[in-house]
């Protein structure tokens, strides 16, 4: 696995590396080639966050975690990232088919909070892949999204996105 760091007001040792990569070295077994795993530690407040995204076959599995030590937050972001590697394997194969981590998906865009005057802080740009309403609902809920975008492949590639309802359940904008 190929590791990437950022420290934000927290300086990354080599001693926390190697723990890094020792907790989350144990994912490899789970993909069949290199996957990339990024890394964010920070502190705030006191309280030490680790952010964990791990990519493989452009297929994203994230998770986050705070805690008062940043071995603690480390641990549990592992066992986040395991539990959430070994139920959606396990659905991908079950529900889609076989060979469902092998598909590409596009990363999902990420929410800007809105301003009154309208101001853009940030842009993303990623490409768009033709994908099941069931994947994208299944990725939107691998990143913590409360929406995604995507292609419908069962419906002509038309622009859709999914998205949570506060209500409960899942909705579907569709383009014409």
């Amino acid at each position: 696995m190929k590791f990437t760091y950022t420290g934000r007001k927290l300086e990354i040792t080599d001693h926390l590396k190697q723990y890094i990569e020792k907790k989350l070295g144990k994912l490899d077994k789970f993909f069949q080639s290199d996957a990339e795993a990024s890394v964010v530690c920070r502190t705030e407040r006191g309280r030490y966050t680790a952010e964990v995204t791990v990519r493989y076959a452009n297929m994203y599995f994230r998770a986050q975690s705070t805690a008062n030590d940043m071995y603690a937050a480390i641990d549990e972001v592992d066992d986040m990232i395991e539990r959430q590697i070994r139920k959606n394997k396990t659905r991908l194969e079950k529900r889609l088919r076989t060979g469902a981590f092998e598909r590409e998906v596009s990363p999902a865009m990420s929410e800007v909070p809105e301003e009154e005057d309208f101001n853009i802080v940030r842009r993303k740009r990623f490409a768009i892949k033709p994908m099941t309403t069931e994947e994208a609902i299944l990725q939107m809920n691998l990143l913590g999204h409360e929406f995604y975008a995507f292609k419908n492949a069962e419906d002509e590639n038309r622009y859709c996105v999914v998205y949570k309802r506060h209500a409960g359940g899942y909705g579907l904008i569709e383009s014409d």
